[in-house]
């Protein structure tokens, strides 16, 4: 054996900073923090390429995995997930919109008139208009309608669940956001919670309404206190014609809740 009395000195171990090659479990650079766009395009890339014995299949499934599995790990990719969901099927969602009916899940405007001066923020996930969340339900319904057609051709459409959606929920979703916007215009509506607006408007994410063909309606949500529950009131009312676009059922309906506020007020 031979015995080298040159000997190297061993390294010198990592210091414990920042700089270190070697990370704690869970202080590394995670997948979101990556730039916006750059993890749209890494998630655009997991869609595979066009197979002509396959079809589109391969597609339905990418989105139907970006709707059940990949949105849900954190808000990066749920909001980089939900703008390919959303580009994909808006044009499919708009078809399905009943005339007279009209649709606008994501207008160019901020809250669709800038009569309330206190700032509402919203997380960048969540959007102001509700009928978003018909959207996004509609993406939900045909995202996995679409697979489990691939998958077998004995599958039936769930066509209750789009008649459900369209014919009730859309257009009494659309209603809300309309009734927001001239609410917010006439200034008996306030996006606010807090006391000093509520003496002069209703909060917003107090109303609701209820709609059938031939009637829509407004309810004023209490909330539960100690052991009373949650009730919803009807304070206006106003009968519409069933050929009637929204738009006008929403002006007539605002009308009566500000002919309320000014009799209670």
């Amino acid at each position: 054996m031979i015995l080298l009395e040159d000997k190297r000195a061993p390294p010198p171990p990592y210091p414990a900073s920042e700089s270190s090659p070697i990370r704690q479990t869970g202080n590394g650079p995670k997948l979101s923090d990556l730039p916006p766009n750059i993890l749209l395009h890494i998630v655009e890339a997991t869609f595979p390429p066009y197979i002509p014995v396959d079809g589109l299949a391969g597609q339905r499934r990418t989105l139907y995995w970006l709707t059940v599995s990949l949105r849900l790990v954190n808000r990066s990719l749920y909001m980089a997930s939900m703008h390919i969901l959303r580009s994909t099927y808006f044009e499919a969602y708009t078809s399905l919109v009943k005339s007279p009916y009209t649709s606008d899940p994501f207008p160019t405007g901020s809250a669709g008139a800038g009569s309330d001066t206190d700032s509402h923020v919203l997380p960048p996930i969540q959007s102001i208009q509700r009928e978003a969340e018909v959207f996004d339900l509609f993406i939900a319904l045909k995202t996995r309608e679409d697979v489990w057609l691939d998958d077998s051709e004995l599958h039936l459409r769930n066509e209750d669940g789009l008649n459900d959606l369209f014919a009730v929920m859309q257009p009494r979703r659309r209603i809300e956001d309309l009734l927001r916007y001239y609410g917010l215009r006439y200034g008996f509506i306030t996006l606010s919670d807090s006391p000093a607006r509520r003496q002069r408007a209703i909060p917003f994410s107090y109303l609701t309404v209820s709609f059938s063909p031939r009637k829509v309606g407004v309810l004023l949500l209490t909330p539960a206190v100690s052991r009373t529950p949650q009730r919803r009131t009807v304070i206006a009312e106003c009968i519409r014609d069933r050929d009637e676009i929204l738009e006008i059922s929403a002006k007539k309906l605002a009308k009566a809740l500000g002919r309320y506020i000014h009799d209670t007020r």
